[in-house]
């Protein structure tokens, strides 16, 4: 039995410059876009590309972000997952570590329990921890969502959502992201952990490994409740 392992990752953003650090004063502007590819051969054939993108806008008193994320993943030249997800968000500041925000959440599924899901929401959140290697935020907020289910049944509900941010820069190159989100509602609470480590390679180029749970507690009998996704990825940040 013979199987390989390759992974290939490519960032059409990066410049050819990007072995030069440049010393600029940052901009309002800034952002990253990840990109990876997995694939196993053998007594059978797998594949997954996870790909991403993430902007954003400061101002004195506004922070905007927009992101975007897709995965697929094939066996035996047979799509086994397939996931999509558009999020916006705006942050106004109160103080040095109060603010408000708005966000807008779509995601869809096409093996999960539910075929999408979309959420507009609006809160609170403070910087519990705003220290130079440990920063933790905490977020409670109240909205809406709409939801398809895969049999086409919908629901529409009022949901409470709540999210803890922490990050940790445990050296000049390393760092460790830990993000606990939830979305409560009447017919359906929707939970997502996203676990990563990033490691600096070059410039603006760093190595990421994350592992994801995403869970609703109510899905038809014959879907998990649960999608667990690992990646390893290369992201470019400009």
């Amino acid at each position: 039995m013979k199987s390989g392992l390759i992974l290939v990752s490519l960032l059409s953003l990066a410049p050819l410059t990007l072995v030069a650090q440049e010393t600029e004063e940052p901009g309002p502007w800034a952002g990253k876009a990840t990109l990876g590819y997995l694939a196993t051969s053998g007594n059978t054939e797998n594949s997954t590309l996870n790909t991403g993108f993430e902007v954003s806008y400061t101002t004195d008193k506004w922070v905007h972000l927009a992101e975007a994320f897709a995965l697929n993943a094939s066996e035996d030249d047979m799509t086994s997952a397939e996931a999509y997800e558009l999020g916006w968000k705006s942050e106004r500041k109160l103080s040095e570590h109060d603010f408000l925000f708005g966000r807008l959440q779509w995601r869809k599924d096409r093996f999960g329990g539910y075929a999408t899901q979309f959420s507009q929401t609006v809160g609170y959140g403070r910087r519990l921890i705003d220290a130079e290697k440990h920063k933790l935020n905490a977020e409670l907020g109240i909205g809406a969502r709409q939801s398809e289910l895969q049999d086409t049944t919908e629901e529409d509900e009022t949901v409470y959502t709540g999210g803890l941010f922490y990050k940790w820069q445990f050296s000049e190159t390393a760092e460790f992201r830990q993000d606990l989100t939830t979305e409560m509602g009447d017919e359906n609470t929707y939970s997502e952990s996203v676990t990563a480590v990033s490691a600096k390679l070059l410039g603006d180029l760093a190595l990421v490994a994350s592992y994801t749970i995403k869970h609703n507690s109510d899905v038809p009998s014959s879907t998990e409740k649960s999608d667990r996704y690992s990646a390893l990825s290369l992201e470019y940040s400009f």
